[in-house]
């Protein structure tokens, strides 16, 4: 049973995994028959779990909504972690009926921008390597960097699962052997753009997203933060990967009004206070340094103040 086309389960949510755990396990059944991976269902059909019926609504009745996180050190890209650690989750504006998905992952110690989005075809081809998504990192490294280092990671490094490579690496800035770099990918492989300058002897201090496809971090967003895309930028997204264009969006420009960005303001304030709560207080020279204004070479490499 496919998650998308006809219809979507408006009162059970999951994961593609674990919708299809269900369906082998042989707990979902369609007008009575036991459902098959693959099954196409019509908006009439009786879709039952366990036994209990599950309402559904068109495909085309949802509405697709995109936020742009930014995500702070620290934070797990799962649901739910086994030692309480503070996940990309525990923020975002909730919903009755649907939930987030985020578009790929970050490390624990990535920051920058994260994708969610209500829709979960386009989260996966959002991800998927054949759609050549480029990301964008700002990356401060650690170790004397040659010109013969650079084309190496422009031409390609052999992993320990396959050829990977930067397709553009753009200098940022920076002192001694600290130095800054904007690289460019296609691809989201676990720790790629650390495992990269890895491969080269040097170590990765600062490691920031700070652009997906052209949606880029939004300077105003704090960390913890979030904003909900707009009509144009969801369908520029949409088109990126080939899907068809929405004809409105929860912020729409025509009905967004003062009260509205007031609200979402307001919610990204309690959004941010929790995440401080759960962090703690930073030590006193990380908070000291924070508050120092960023340097030109920060500036330059798009990570902004943080």
């Amino acid at each position: 049973m496919k998650n998308c086309k006809k219809c979507w389960p408006a009162r059970v949510t999951g994961s593609r995994r674990e919708m299809e755990a269900l369906i082998t396990a042989g707990r979902v059944s369609v007008d009575g028959k036991a459902a098959t991976l693959g099954d196409r269902v019509e908006v009439n059909a009786v879709i039952r779990v366990d036994g209990h019926q599950i309402k559904t609504r068109a495909a085309e009745e949802q509405i697709c909504r995109v936020l742009a996180y930014h995500k702070p050190e620290g934070e797990m890209c799962t649901r739910h972690d086994p030692e309480g650690r503070p996940t990309v989750f525990d923020r975002l504006p909730k919903m009755d009926g649907a939930r987030w998905i985020a578009v790929g992952r970050l490390d624990v110690n990535t920051s920058g921008l994260l994708l969610f989005t209500t829709d979960g075809e386009l989260a996966n081809r959002l991800m998927h390597p054949s759609h050549q998504v480029e990301r964008e990192y700002a990356v401060r490294v650690f170790g004397e960097i040659t010109e013969a280092m650079l084309q190496r990671l422009r031409k390609g490094v052999q992993l320990e699962d396959g050829l990977a490579r930067f397709n553009k690496i753009k200098a940022a800035g920076g002192e001694g052997l600290n130095q800054w770099f904007n690289v460019t990918l296609t691809e989201g492989r676990n720790r790629e753009v650390r495992r990269l300058w890895e491969s080269q002897e040097v170590q990765v201090s600062r490691l920031m997203r700070v652009r997906y496809g052209d949606v880029t971090l939004d300077r105003g967003i704090p960390r913890g933060g979030w904003k909900e895309l707009k009509l144009q930028e969801v369908n520029y997204l949409r088109g990126l990967v080939h899907m068809n264009y929405e004809t409105e969006s929860k912020v729409d420009l025509q009905q967004e009004g003062k009260s509205t960005r007031h609200k979402q303001a307001a919610q990204i304030r309690r959004a941010v206070k929790r995440h401080k709560e759960l962090q703690g207080q930073e030590p006193r020279a990380r908070t000291a340094s924070a508050r120092r204004k960023p340097t030109s070479s920060t500036r330059n490499s798009g990570t902004g103040s943080k």
